[in-house]
């Protein structure tokens, strides 16, 4: 009945449309005061002693640098770059999208963030060019899902505390499938602009000044891991590194950070965090009282008692995670489901770091997923496409994404080649 009461009365309040923290905080409440043998002040204690976490200061910094280098002329700089590279091919201008996005990622860490960023350049470039504007919208959203993949990734950072593993292993495992789902995506885009007669880029590529150009930009996830796993600092410190880093180029070297920008960035970065920050309490709150409750314990027994084997059980698992991210925001779902979900995967001989990017590749699917899909609202809001329209168009990015996610899921070297080499 525990169960019945705290996850009926979740889903009872998101389908009020009530803010997902608050819907957090409300079920919890309501589940204590049903069972009546936790005090219910355990909400407010848990919520603040889970955000007093060092780890978790990387969030808000990471968020930080990705709004100074968007409007420190970096983003731009990155489309430049890889219209250089890709923009000659078929669709160049999808092409371009993706890969931007793919570079990005490897700033922001987020995958709204992304979309809106890469998006108010690529969507207007590319109705220009005649390219139908439900497909841009619909390919920047999902090329924007890579910002959580491709390190550093605020969802590696929550995973890796929640979990206990190694942030800056997560941050690896990440990199060949971030780079897999981009090209992927490309492939789609390659089949649709043959079918639909989109153009090349007409700029004959000039790859060397280009990449001069977004030369300082590039350094940020080279300077970030490098740091990470040179010992010079933690992945916290890291995100305060990548934020001075940020301020310092868009002021000085690209000379398009003034007082009035760099307000605005702060501004971003806080209001984001500020939502983020309460969300992460709350979802801490939760997942206590399903500790408390042995929750996880009852739902892994349950679960085992289906079958024992990884194949049939990680896939009854990643299409609980694809549910769960069509409904409950990134951040929310892998602080709950990771106390629920792991302890079934490391029964079963799973590393924590292969499910943990596994999981966050079957919600990061979430992201352009209706009803939710927070990518999909930006990208209807900078494309002004509807969301209907823009739901119908993404229906051949969410098939190849579910196809990388099979293959990360079954094919573990994919993911984790890289930690191992580095362990």
């Amino acid at each position: 009945m525990e169960i019945l009461v705290l996850f009926g009365s979740l889903v009872l309040l998101l389908a009020l449309s009530i803010p997902i923290g608050i819907s957090l905080g409300l079920a919890t409440v309501i589940a204590l005061i049903y069972t009546g043998t936790i005090p219910l002040i355990m909400v407010a204690q848990n919520a603040f002693a889970a955000l007093d976490s060092f780890p978790l200061l990387a969030i808000p910094f990471f968020m930080l640098a990705g709004a100074l280098m968007g409007y420190g002329g970096i983003s731009k700089r990155l489309v430049n770059l890889a219209d250089a590279m890709v923009g000659a091919v078929l669709g160049g201008l999808a092409m371009v999208t993706v890969m931007a996005c793919m570079f990005f990622a490897a700033i922001s860490g987020s995958g709204p963030a992304t979309v809106s960023a890469i998006g108010s350049f690529m969507i207007p470039s590319m109705k220009e060019k005649h390219y139908d504007s439900d497909f841009a919208a619909a390919l920047t959203a999902t090329a924007g899902s890579i910002g959580v993949i491709i390190p550093p990734s605020i969802p590696f950072v929550i995973y890796g505390v929640v979990s206990g593993v190694s942030v800056g292993e997560m941050f690896i495992s990440g990199i060949i499938p971030g780079i897999i789902i981009g090209l992927s995506l490309m492939a789609v885009s390659y089949r649709t602009a043959r079918k639909k007669g989109y153009p090349r880029t007409s700029n004959p590529p000039q790859i060397w000044p280009t990449l001069k150009e977004a030369f300082w930009a590039l350094l940020v996830p080279i300077i970030i891991l490098g740091g990470i796993y040179g010992g010079i600092f933690t992945p916290t410190e890291a995100a305060v590194v990548a934020s001075v880093y940020a301020l310092l180029i868009g002021k000085f070297i690209y000379k398009e950070l003034d007082f009035k920008t760099i307000y605005a960035a702060f501004k971003d970065a806080a209001l984001v965090n500020g939502a983020t920050t309460f969300m992460v309490g709350l979802s801490m709150s939760f997942a206590a009282f399903l500790a408390m409750e042995q929750i996880p314990i009852k739902i892994c027994t349950w679960m085992l008692s289906i079958s024992s084997s990884q194949i049939t059980i990680f896939l009854i698992v990643n299409l609980l995670l694809l549910i769960v991210g069509c409904f409950v925001d990134n951040i929310s779902s892998m602080i709950i489901l990771t106390s629920i979900l792991l302890p079934i995967m490391l029964k079963l001989g799973v590393d924590p770091v292969h499910f943990g990017l596994v999981m966050t590749v079957a919600l990061a699917t979430g992201f352009v997923t209706p009803p939710y899909g927070a990518n999909l609202f930006v990208a209807s809001a900078v494309s002004g496409v509807s969301m209907l329209k823009i739901s119908r168009a993404v229906v051949p990015f969410i098939l190849a994404m579910l196809f990388c996610l099979l293959l990360f899921t079954y094919i573990p070297a994919l993911s984790m080649g890289l930690v191992w080499l580095l362990r």
